[in-house]
């Protein structure tokens, strides 16, 4: 079979000698595009840092409004329950309350003469004396 011979499919001239296509892209271009982006976002995040800063200068010098009753918020308490600060410490002090209920005597209702009796004293009690039983029962 023949082969077409195209002068121009290898980048070769009439006369011969290779050339380099010059229209497919223009180099100095890229470059010059690239550099223009480059300068163009420095320049946009310096921009940004000196807004930024700006706005931070501004809020510090800020100084928000006193309200009437914000101001006199300040010296009062929340309501109970409140938030615990040492909740360790809460709990170590609950205990030693509930401790010192359960092992001690003292006044439940001194006006109605009830008292409380450690738990080991009401234990020997329950055991001497047994647990109390409706009358009338036969089992």
């Amino acid at each position: 079979m023949a082969e077409v011979h195209l002068p121009h499919a290898h980048g070769e001239t009439p006369t011969g000698h290779v050339e380099h296509e010059s229209s497919d892209v223009n180099v100095r271009g890229v470059f010059a595009f690239a550099g223009g982006l480059t300068i163009a976002t420095v320049f946009i995040g310096f921009c940004v840092w000196v807004l930024f800063q700006y706005f931070n200068a501004r809020e510090a010098k800020a100084i928000p409004p006193q309200y009437p009753l914000a101001a006199q918020a300040e010296t009062r308490v929340p309501p109970e329950p409140r938030l615990q600060t040492n909740p360790r410490q809460d709990l170590s002090d609950l205990r030693a309350r509930e401790d010192q209920a359960l092992t001690t005597y003292g006044w439940v209702d001194k006006n109605a003469a009830i008292v409380r009796i450690p738990i080991d004293r009401a234990m020997q009690l329950t055991v001497e004396r047994g647990l109390p039983t409706r009358q009338g029962s036969t089992r």
